[in-house]
C-alpha cells in the first residue's frame, strides 16, 4: 500500500512537471495550436478544392467530415506521441535529465506520469481544434456515436503509448540524432495509418505494415463512429487486433527504455548535452 501510494505521487510529480513546462512555454504551445488548426482547415479544403478540380459533383460534406476526422484524431495520436516521445529531449534541452533520473521514483511512475498528462493534454488540443474547424465547415455530426468513438481512442491510446515509450529511448542512444529519429517515426505511421485516405489504396506491402499500427484501428473505428452512427458492437472486429498491439507494444516499450537508460548510464549518455 506504502509503495503504490508512493508511485502515484511520483506519477502525479511527472503529470504536474509537464504541466508546468506546457504552462512556462505557453507562447509555443499556442503556435502549435495555431498550426495544427490552420493544418486541419487545409486538408479538409482539400474536399472542395478536388470537387472543382475534377469537375463533377461528389459527396464533398461527407469527405470533409472524412479528412477532418483524420485530422483531428492524428492530432489527438501526435500531440501523445510528441509529449511522450520527446520526454528525454525535452529533458535534455532543459538541463534537466540528471536531476529526472536521480529523483526518488521508478521509471514506471515516470512513464505512467507523463502518459497521463500526453493523453488529457491531447484530448483539450483535439477538441479546440475540431471547434476551430466547425468555424469554417458545417459539419454534420448529428449521428455520431461518441460513446463508440470514446471507447475507441482509449484503447487504441494504449498501443500508440507503447509506441511512443519505445521511440523515446531514441533520444537516449542517439544524442545527435534522436529527435530526428522520433519525427521519421512518426511520419512513417502518418504514411501507413490511412490518416488521409483509406488504407486500401496503398501497394500491398504497406497495407500490410499499416495493419500494424494501431492508429489505423483507431480511424477506421473513430470514422464509422462519426460518420455512420456505428455502435461498439459494428466496430467489434477493430478491438481484438487493437488490444493485441497494446498487450505486446507497451510492456515492449517499456523494456527498450529501460534497457536504454541502463545503457544511457553506463556509456556516460545523460550527462552529454548534444
Amino acid at each position: 500500500m506504502i509503495a503504490a501510494r508512493r508511485d502515484w505521487r511520483a506519477s502525479y510529480a511527472f503529470v504536474e512537471l509537464n504541466f508546468r513546462a506546457i504552462r512556462r512555454y505557453w507562447g509555443w504551445e499556442a503556435v502549435w495550436l495555431v498550426f495544427a488548426v490552420v493544418n486541419a482547415l487545409t486538408v479538409a479544403y482539400i474536399a472542395p478544392g478536388g470537387r472543382e478540380v475534377a469537375g463533377e459533383a461528389f459527396a464533398t460534406d461527407r469527405l470533409v467530415l472524412f479528412l477532418v476526422i483524420g485530422t483531428v484524431v492524428w492530432a489527438y495520436l501526435q500531440q501523445v506521441f510528441d509529449s511522450v516521445g520527446f520526454m528525454i529531449a525535452w529533458q535534455r534541452w532543459e538541463g534537466t535529465i540528471e536531476s529526472t533520473f536521480m529523483a526518488p521514483a521508478r521509471r514506471l511512475a515516470m512513464v505512467a506520469g507523463t502518459s497521463a498528462f500526453a493523453i488529457a493534454y491531447a484530448f483539450i488540443r483535439a477538441l479546440l481544434v475540431l471547434g476551430a474547424v466547425s468555424l469554417f465547415f458545417d459539419l454534420d455530426l448529428l449521428q455520431a456515436n461518441w460513446l463508440t468513438a470514446l471507447a475507441v481512442i482509449c484503447v487504441g491510446s494504449v498501443g500508440f503509448l507503447g509506441l511512443a515509450v519505445m521511440v523515446a529511448a531514441l533520444p537516449l542512444l542517439f544524442l545527435e540524432r534522436g529527435e530526428q529519429m522520433v519525427m521519421i517515426t512518426l511520419a512513417a505511421l502518418l504514411l501507413v495509418s490511412g490518416v488521409f485516405y483509406p488504407i486500401e489504396v496503398l501497394p500491398g506491402w504497406l497495407q500490410v505494415v499499416g495493419r500494424l499500427s494501431p492508429a489505423t484501428y483507431v480511424l477506421e473505428g473513430m470514422r464509422a463512429a462519426v460518420l455512420d452512427g456505428a455502435s461498439v458492437g459494428d466496430v467489434a472486429e477493430i478491438f481484438p487486433p487493437l488490444l493485441a498491439i497494446a498487450a505486446v507494444v507497451l510492456p515492449l516499450g517499456i523494456l527498450v527504455f529501460r534497457t536504454a537508460e541502463r545503457y544511457a548510464l553506463r556509456s556516460g549518455r545523460l550527462k552529454r548535452h548534444g
